[in-house]
C-alpha cells in the first residue's frame, strides 16, 4: 500500500508579507539541510522569529511540523508557536515542544538574532566528543573559532533549568558546540544562520579527515584568528550571507522545488 500523500493547506494569503517571506526562507533552509545531508530524519530543528509589520519581534516563532522529512517542508506547512512551543496556528500539523527548549532559550536571550539552526551531523558530533573541540586546522576554522562557545552535555534537552547554562555558554557568539550532541548556529537572518552552519559543518569534516590521516597537524597562528571577522567582511564584499543565498535558492529550484508553496 503506498504511503499517504501530505495534504498541506495553503497559507500564503493568511499571513503578512513579512511572515510569508520568513516562511519561504525557513522552508528553504530545511530543504537545504536535507540537500546537504545534515538532517537526522525528523529529529532536529530550525526556528525563525515571526516579524511584525515593521520588522519588530513579535515573540512568535516558526518551526517544523513534527514528523515531516526536511525535504518535504514548505512555507505553508511551518507551524507558528509561542515562546513555550504552543501552537498558535489553525493547523493540522503537530510540533515537538521538547525540541523547542534549546531554541526558545536562545531566542529569549538573543534579541539580535532571527534564526537558530541545530544539527546532529556525524562529523559535528564526532568533533563535539573530542576534548580539544574545534582545532585551528583550516582557513574555514578561523571564522568559527572567532565566535565559538561550548555547552556540556546534560542529556536530551528537555529541562527548563538547562536554559540559563546554555544561554551563558553561547553568550554573544554565533557558533555553539553542544558536547556529545551536535552543532548550533544563530544569525540575524535565516541565510546568516545557514551560512554559519555550512562553515561549522565544513570545519568539522575537515578536522575529522585531517586527523584520520594520522600524521602531524599544522595549526593556524592565533593572530590570524583574531582578525577573522575583518577578513570575512572583505571576502564577502560586505554582503555576508546575501552573497550566497540567492544562488542556494536557485539550486533548490533545480533539485527540490516547491519549498515556497
Amino acid at each position: 500500500m503506498p504511503p499517504p500523500k501530505l495534504q498541506i493547506p495553503e497559507r500564503r494569503h493568511q499571513v503578512s508579507e513579512a511572515e510569508w517571506q520568513t516562511r519561504v526562507d525557513l522552508a528553504a533552509a530545511y530543504r537545504l539541510v536535507a540537500l546537504f545531508g545534515w538532517d537526522d530524519l525528523v529529529f532536529t530543528h530550525i526556528s525563525a522569529c515571526v516579524p511584525g509589520p515593521n520588522g519588530e519581534q513579535t515573540g512568535h516563532f516558526l518551526i517544523n511540523p513534527y514528523g515531516f522529512m526536511f525535504e518535504e517542508i514548505t512555507a505553508s506547512s511551518l507551524v507558528k508557536v509561542d515562546a513555550q512551543g504552543n501552537k498558535l496556528d489553525d493547523t493540522p500539523f503537530d510540533v515537538n515542544p521538547a525540541g523547542f527548549v534549546i531554541h526558545s532559550a536562545v531566542h529569549g536571550a538573543r534579541h539580535d538574532i532571527g534564526c537558530v539552526l541545530h544539527t546532529h551531523t556525524l562529523n559535528g558530533i564526532a568533533v563535539s566528543a573530542q576534548q580539544g573541540g574545534v582545532l585551528p586546522l583550516s582557513q574555514q576554522s578561523i571564522f568559527v573559532l572567532s565566535s565559538l562557545g561550548y555547552h556540556d552535555y546534560e542529556g536530551v534537552a528537555l529541562r527548563e533549568d538547562e536554559k540559563p547554562r546554555l544561554v551563558a555558554d553561547l553568550g554573544a557568539k554565533n557558533f555553539l558546540m553542544l558536547r556529545n550532541h551536535g552543532l548550533l548556529t544563530v544569525g540575524r537572518t535565516v541565510a546568516d544562520a545557514f551560512q554559519a552552519m555550512y562553515l561549522f559543518e565544513t570545519v568539522c569534516t575537515i578536522q575529522v579527515r585531517a586527523q584520520a590521516g594520522g600524521g602531524p597537524l599544522v595549526t593556524v597562528d592565533p593572530s590570524i584568528i583574531a582578525t577573522a571577522r575583518q577578513q570575512s567582511a572583505v571576502v564577502s564584499r560586505g554582503l555576508g550571507s546575501q552573497l550566497i543565498w540567492p544562488g542556494l535558492l536557485r539550486r533548490l529550484e533545480r533539485r527540490l522545488p516547491g519549498y515556497d508553496t
